[in-house]
C-alpha cells in the first residue's frame, strides 16, 4: 500500500463546479493498470475547497469504485478537525489517511507532535505524514518524524520540502521502524529512491502513471541508467505540471487528454492559453496527445 507509485487523484467537477463522481470513476479506470494506491482528497484533489461532505464522500466513493488501496487526504490545520475528519474517512473504508502539517497556525516541533499523536490515538488506520512547508509555511522536522514514527499506526511520510538532507537524515533516523519516505515532488522521486524512499505521492502519475511506474520499476529492477533516461524524459512534463499552482496544470492536461477534470475551483483559476500551449506542446512530445 505504500510502496511504488500512488497517484494524489484530482477532484474532477462538473460545470456547475460540483463533483462530478462519473469522472472519477473514468480516471480510476484509466490509472489503475499502472498506479499501486491512489490517495483522493489531497491538495490536488482541492481539498481545501471541498465541503466536509463533499471530502468524506469523494473518498467513500473511491473506496467503492477502485480495486486499489485508498489513502484518504484528511488533514486540517485544527487538531479537532483532523480528528474528526480522519474517523470520517475511516468510516468511509480508507485503508490509510493522509495528514498535512497544520497550515498557517504555524505550530512549533511539539505543537505538531501532539497534533499527529492526537489524531492517531483516535483512528486504527495507517496514517502517513504529509510535510510541504511551501504551502504550509511549517517544516516537519527530521527529529520529530523519528519521534512520531515510534507511534504504531504512524507508517510514512509524504515528503515535499524538497530537501535531500532532511529526507536522508529521515531515512536514517527512521531505518530501525516499520516506517516509509515517500517523495512528494515528482522531480525528486528518482533522487528520494536513491537515499531510501520507497515511492511518490504524485501529480505526475495523473497523466503518465505508465513512464512513472516504468521509472520506479527501473529502478527497483537495478537499471539505473533506464531510470536516469526515463527521469529526464519526464522532467518536462514535471516542469509544466507546477507552471501554475497545483492542479491548475494537471487539470488542464487531463482535460486535454479526454480525462475528467473540468476547471479548478476559486480562488484557483484555469490555466491561460499561453501556457495551456506550452502544457500540450510537452504533452505530445511525450506522446500523451495526438499530434
Amino acid at each position: 500500500m505504500f510502496e511504488g507509485v500512488i497517484p494524489a487523484l484530482v477532484t474532477p467537477f462538473k460545470e456547475d463546479f460540483s463533483v462530478d463522481f462519473e469522472g472519477i470513476a473514468k480516471n480510476l479506470d484509466f490509472l489503475e493498470r499502472f498506479v499501486d494506491a491512489v490517495v483522493p482528497a489531497g491538495t490536488t484533489g482541492e481539498a481545501a475547497t471541498l465541503s466536509y461532505e463533499e471530502h468524506v464522500e469523494v473518498v467513500r466513493y473511491v473506496v467503492e469504485t477502485s480495486k486499489l488501496p485508498v489513502i484518504g487526504g484528511s488533514g486540517s490545520n485544527s487538531t479537532r478537525e483532523a480528528v474528526w475528519l480522519t474517523k470520517e474517512v475511516e468510516k468511509a473504508g480508507a485503508d490509510a489517511a493522509m495528514l498535512i502539517t497544520p497550515y498557517y497556525n504555524k505550530p512549533n516541533q511539539q505543537g505538531l507532535y501532539e497534533h499527529y499523536k492526537t489524531v492517531a490515538s483516535e483512528v486504527s488506520i495507517p496514517i502517513i505524514l504529509y510535510n510541504v512547508p511551501s504551502r504550509t509555511a511549517v517544516n516537519i522536522n527530521p527529529e520529530t518524524v523519528a519521534k512520531l514514527a515510534e507511534i504504531d499506526n504512524v507508517v510514512g511520510i509524504k515528503e515535499a520540502s524538497g530537501d535531500l538532507k532532511q529526507v536522508l537524515k529521515i531515512v536514517q533516523l527512521t531505518k530501525d521502524r516499520d516506517f516509509v519516505v515517500l517523495s512528494g515532488d515528482d522531480f525528486l522521486t528518482l533522487p528520494i529512491l536513491s537515499v531510501g524512499g520507497k515511492g511518490v505521492i504524485s501529480v505526475t502519475a495523473n497523466v503518465a502513471p505508465h513512464l512513472m511506474k516504468e521509472m520506479v520499476k527501473a529502478f527497483r529492477d537495478g537499471d539505473l541508467r533506464k531510470a536516469i533516461d526515463l527521469n529526464v524524459k519526464l522532467l518536462p512534463l514535471f516542469e509544466v505540471l507546477f507552471i501554475e499552482t497545483n492542479p491548475i496544470p494537471v487539470k488542464k492536461a487531463m482535460e486535454l487528454m479526454g480525462l475528467a477534470a473540468g476547471k479548478p475551483r476559486l480562488p484557483l483559476v484555469e490555466l491561460s492559453q499561453e501556457k495551456t500551449w506550452k502544457v500540450k506542446t510537452i504533452l505530445k512530445e511525450l506522446g500523451l496527445l495526438e499530434s
